[in-house]
């Protein structure tokens, strides 16, 4: 069997299966544009040489940037990876509306924005700073009665989502362009910001907020939790030399560590409580070899594995 899970014949007709490997960890991927997420999921299953493989918080096709893939074990941490903040640089043009907010929607309205100043701008991002309201693109992956956002749109229908809860830590303007006579601004920024929170959702708020419309045309992603762009290898670097960030190290970066006695290391290895973390959230606990042996969380006055990773 290939690494991507094909039978190769052999002498005879007869196919054999390759042993899959078992190596745990995560691979910081700097993702190319024009990739979907699944894709890049693919190719790691061929040159990781196994099907378990997953991705923490999709990337549309045009952006780039950083993509945490999990292998084997440590897809088991992507649940966690997901929801940790994120880190962005984008382009947002100012004068033109797209149908999904982005560059690869088709233009449904322009509207000169050579009036825009740049202190107009600074106030409007202020405004879109901090813990804000947002509504989802249409064309995002949310489910409206079991069917994608994105489907629907693409059937014809008229979908409006909900608005939701986000928070924009930071919003920081660092050049403000003019285009074609000043009729298009083209703004560079950089974006921190909870898990859920649609960049291209705030270019078209910022466009509105201006009264011109507005879609992003460029973004990359430079951070995931922990994990940031001088750590993320391309695809091609990775077919050369693939590798990846070890389990152990990949929880330690994530959680908070506890370090355990041997006999503690022990008694989580069979998925036994040990005393309480005193921590809020999941800890990585971390055998006197450097081994994380699970993931702990306190309940009723103790602590228990949450997800167990180093079988006694």
């Amino acid at each position: 069997m290939t690494a991507g899970g094909t039978r190769e014949p052999e002498a005879g007709g007869q196919g054999r299966k390759r042993p899959q490997n078992t190596a745990s960890g995560l691979v910081i991927v700097d993702k190319p544009k024009g990739w979907t997420s699944h894709d890049v999921v693919g190719r790691m299953r061929r040159l990781a040489g196994t099907r378990k493989v997953g991705h923490a918080g999709t990337l549309d096709p045009m952006a780039t940037g950083v993509l945490v893939v999990g292998v084997n074990k440590a897809t088991r941490l992507l649940t966690y990876i997901v929801g940790t903040g994120k880190t962005y640089t984008a382009t947002i043009r100012l004068g033109q509306s797209t149908v999904t907010d982005d560059a690869e929607g088709e233009i449904v309205q322009e509207r000169i924005a050579a009036a825009v100043t740049e202190a107009a701008v600074l106030d409007a991002v202020a405004r879109l700073t901090g813990d804000i309201m947002q509504v989802p693109s249409s064309v995002s992956a949310i489910k409206v009665d079991g069917q994608r956002s994105y489907a629907r749109v693409r059937k014809g229908e008229d979908v409006e989502l909900p608005a939701r809860p986000v928070t924009v830590s930071r919003f920081d303007v660092h050049e403000v362009r003019r285009l074609q006579g000043g009729r298009i601004v083209d703004v560079d920024a950089t974006v921190e910001c909870s898990s859920g929170t649609y960049i291209r959702a705030l270019a078209r708020d910022l466009g509105e907020a201006l009264d011109v419309g507005g879609h992003l045309t460029v973004l990359r992603r430079t951070r995931v939790g922990p994990y940031s762009i001088d750590m993320a290898r391309t695809m091609d670097e990775l077919a050369d030399a693939f590798g990846m960030l070890d389990l152990d190290a990949a929880a330690r970066a994530l959680f908070p560590e506890r370090m355990l006695t041997a006999e503690e290391a022990i008694e989580l290895s069979f998925g036994r409580r040990i005393p309480p973390t005193g921590a809020d959230g999941p800890v990585a606990a971390v055998a006197p070899d450097g081994t994380v042996v699970a993931l702990l969380v306190d309940r009723d006055d103790v602590a228990r594995p949450e997800l167990v990773f180093a079988a006694s």
